[in-house]
């Protein structure tokens, strides 16, 4: 799942990019609403994390123009402003859900799983197919009853093909997913991925489809 950050404090934004990361999130950051606004006009986002005190343009007018053009992508708002106004304010202009500063990275993490969650018209936060379960809150994935000891990617990879039902993705979506902008991503780096999680479940379990990328195998049927 691929986040855009924009906020303007170095020390917090470098702090949120690496709660993301660590959560199995590819994360770009920039520091102004301006900024922000034209990555989301330009990129595809699962959802933003959107600071209103910013420099260029408000937080509020970002919401506003994205809104305007019919984009629908999540936004999680996060401000230090603690007036109720504020807060309906964003609310009611396009955001989501709302944070307020400070606050704890657990319960960031918590409300972006639960908004994604939302705009994918899932109703469990763990995702299954067949014998195959994984939590995205604990990072952790089974595969017939047996644990599987995945990488950071591996996991990111295996949820974004269970968000996708079985329908296939082709490789450059697939890593757009797995990683931000300004990440060394070698060519092959999607079918290193996928060989590498074949091996720790079963070569039928992820699909090659030809011309195409890829799409969870056989076990697609059951995805709840």
């Amino acid at each position: 799942m691929h986040i855009l950050l924009v906020e303007d404090d170095p020390l917090l934004g470098e702090g949120i990019c690496i709660a993301l990361r660590r959560g199995a999130f590819a994360v770009d950051w920039v520091q102004d609403g301006a900024s922000g606004l034209m990555a989301m006009r330009d990129g595809e986002f699962d959802l933003v994390v959107l600071d209103l005190g910013l420099p260029r343009m408000d937080g509020i007018e970002v919401i506003r123009q994205v809104r305007a053009v019919g984009n629908p992508v999540p936004i999680l708002v996060l401000s230090a402003r603690e007036r109720p106004s504020d807060r309906t304010l964003g609310l009611d202009v396009g955001a989501d859900d709302y944070l307020g500063k400070p606050f704890d990275t657990a319960e960031l993490l918590a409300r972006v799983r639960a908004l994604i969650r939302r705009s994918s018209g899932r109703a469990t936060p763990s995702l299954e197919a067949g014998p195959l379960r994984l939590n995205p809150a604990t990072l952790t994935a089974t595969w017939k009853g047996r644990s599987l000891d995945l990488t950071r990617r591996e996991f990111a990879l295996l949820r974004v093909l269970m968000e996708q039902r079985g329908r296939p993705m082709a490789r450059d979506t697939i890593q757009r997913h797995l990683y931000g902008w300004n990440e060394d991503v070698a060519s092959n780096a999607v079918d290193v991925h996928v060989h590498q999680l074949r091996r720790k479940l079963e070569p039928a379990a992820i699909r090659t489809v030809r011309g195409i990328g890829y799409a969870l195998g056989d076990v697609a049927g059951d995805t709840a």
